[in-house]
C-alpha cells in the first residue's frame, strides 16, 4: 500500500500551462542527442524535472471560512505586520503578512487561501531580486488579488523571483473563488504573500513547510474541532 501511495503522489497530473515547456525541453534534448549522446540524457533529466515542476496534484482543502489556507507549496519565510503594497488599495495600516517561498523544486500552481470574490487584480512591473528578501514584496514584479471574504478584504500577491520571469493569473475581477481553487502560477522560483486583516492569528511557524490547498496558515476566531474538506 505504501508503494501505491508513493507512485500516486509522484505520478500526478501536469498542469496544461506546462505542456509547451515540457515539449520544448524534449525536442531540444533530441536535437542535442544528434550532437553528442550524453547531452540527450541530460536533456531528458531536465525534461522530467520540468514535468515535475508543473505537477498539479489534488489536495484535500478544509472548507471553513475562518481558516486561511496556504496558496502555495513551499517554506514559510516570513510572518510579520507589514503595510500592504499600494496597488492593492488596502490602506496604510500594517496587516499580518504570511509569506511562502517556492524554490524550483516546489509545485507552482497557486490556490485561493479563502472563499471570496475577487474585487481587484493589480499587476506591477518591477525587479527580479531574490524572492526570499523582505524588499521583494515592494520591489519585484508582482500580481496582486484583493479578495472579499467573510472576514473582510485580504490580499494575495504573486511575486516573481530571481529565476521566475512569468506570473500567470487566469482568474478575473468578479470571479468567486472557493478555498483551494487554482487561480494562477509562477514559473521557476518565486513567492506568495497573503495579507490578512485584524483578527487573524498565525497557525504556522517560520521555516515550516506549507502545502498549497491544505496547510492552515492562519485562523480567524477561536480554535475549532475537525472541519469538512473537499478534494480538488
Amino acid at each position: 500500500m505504501s508503494l501505491i501511495n508513493t507512485v500516486r503522489n509522484t505520478l500526478v497530473p501536469v498542469h496544461k500551462e506546462g505542456y509547451r515547456f515540457i515539449a520544448g525541453f524534449f525536442v531540444v534534448s533530441l536535437i542535442l542527442g544528434f550532437l553528442w549522446e550524453p547531452l540527450m540524457w541530460i536533456g531528458f533529466v531536465l525534461t522530467a524535472w520540468c514535468a515535475y515542476f508543473y505537477r498539479d496534484p489534488e489536495r484535500m482543502t478544509p472548507l471553513d471560512d475562518d481558516l486561511v489556507i496556504s496558496p502555495a507549496d513551499g517554506r514559510v519565510s516570513s510572518i510579520a505586520l507589514v503595510t500592504p503594497p499600494d496597488e492593492l488599495g488596502l490602506g496604510t495600516d500594517p496587516m499580518l503578512r504570511i509569506s511562502v517561498f517556492m524554490n524550483v523544486f516546489n509545485g507552482h500552481v497557486n490556490r485561493a487561501p479563502m472563499r471570496g470574490t475577487i474585487r481587484r487584480i493589480a499587476y506591477r512591473a518591477g525587479k527580479f531580486v531574490n524572492a526570499e528578501l523582505d524588499k521583494a514584496s515592494h520591489e519585484n514584479e508582482r500580481n496582486g488579488l484583493v479578495i472579499e471574504t467573510a472576514h473582510g478584504e485580504i490580499g494575495v500577491v504573486q511575486i516573481a523571483g530571481l529565476v521566475a520571469r512569468r506570473i500567470v493569473c487566469w482568474s478575473a475581477e468578479g470571479d468567486t473563488l472557493q478555498p483551494g481553487e487554482r487561480f494562477g502560477l509562477i514559473r521557476f522560483g518565486s513567492r506568495l504573500d497573503v495579507f490578512l486583516p485584524e483578527g487573524a492569528q498565525p497557525r504556522v511557524s517560520l521555516g515550516q513547510t506549507a502545502i498549497a490547498g491544505e496547510t492552515v496558515l492562519a485562523e480567524f476566531g477561536s480554535a475549532k474541532g475537525p472541519v469538512i474538506s473537499r478534494r480538488g
